[in-house]
């Protein structure tokens, strides 16, 4: 079940599946680690939320988060 990242609470585990907008966007988002296939955290929900990428700390608005669609997953 693919959902956006604004739907997950904090301290769940989940895995990119989609990321949505313009090939900069996605870009910019890879630059940081945030890819298609990446596994991450909700540290924080809400707007903004912290994600938690491998040992990296990411913080999105909430607009951001519901173009990056994920699969929840058991935690890491």
């Amino acid at each position: 079940m693919l959902l956006p990242l604004d739907m997950l609470r904090s301290g769940e585990w989940a895995e990119v599946e989609l990321i949505t907008g313009s090939a900069e966007w996605v870009g910019r988002l890879a630059a940081l680690g945030l890819r298609e296939g990446c596994r991450l955290r909700m540290l924080q929900s809400g707007s903004p939320c912290v994600l938690q990428i491998d040992d990296c700390k990411l913080c999105l608005r909430g607009s951001d988060c519901s173009q990056i669609l994920v699969r929840p997953v058991v935690a890491a």
